[in-house]
């Protein structure tokens, strides 16, 4: 008896529609969620910069901002890196902590300010000088943007409890005024921070 096998074809429709059906539009609400943060980053750690401007600069970690960022700090006064946001994933935690507990960054947010929409890490721009009417294409300056006064202030409030609690530390200092380098031959999956 011979086995009779139906394969059915798939025939391609003879009209095709020239708009697409109405689709049902879905709403999808997202909240912002701030960034977890990773386990070894905790306030008072020694971090290690791998990118921009201070990249192999080793900074403290503060605390984690609104948005997900790290604000770290140098100190200024050590090693010259500012109060920074900074991603966690450009930074390489060290199992060096240092006592935080006495700086206060109650003050330091970079959610903006209802009234003004502007933030604590927002850039101040100068106010140009007028000359008169006749010299109006040869003296005239340029806005340069820079850093307002309460950053400033902030920066060395941070600084000072910084540095009280890294000069109970020997070495300290000098361990965050080093940079990180990698030489030929170094295997940094390797390495312990």
């Amino acid at each position: 008896e011979n086995d009779v096998y139906n394969f059915q074809q798939k025939v391609a429709p003879k009209w095709y529609p020239t708009e697409d059906g109405p689709k049902k539009l879905t709403k999808t609400i997202k909240k912002t969620q701030r960034t977890k943060l990773r386990k070894s980053i905790v306030p008072g750690t020694v971090l290690i910069l791998l990118a921009g401007r201070f990249k192999g600069k080793r900074v403290v970690f503060l605390k984690q901002l609104e948005s997900g960022l790290l604000l770290v700090s140098g100190p200024f006064k050590v090693n010259g890196v500012p109060l920074r946001r900074v991603n966690q994933t450009y930074v390489i935690a060290t199992s060096t902590k240092i006592d935080v507990s006495s700086v206060d960054t109650s003050g330091i947010s970079d959610a903006p300010d209802q009234k003004t929409k502007r933030h604590f890490f927002s850039k101040v721009v100068a106010e140009t000088k007028e000359d008169s009417g006749d010299s109006e294409f040869v003296s005239q300056e340029t806005k340069k943007a820079g850093l307002s006064e309460e950053r400033k202030a902030m920066q060395n409030k941070v600084d000072t409890a910084l540095l009280a609690s890294i000069q109970k530390t020997p070495m300290m200092k000098d361990y965050l005024k080093s940079r990180f380098s990698l030489q030929k031959g170094d295997l940094p999956h390797l390495m312990k921070f």
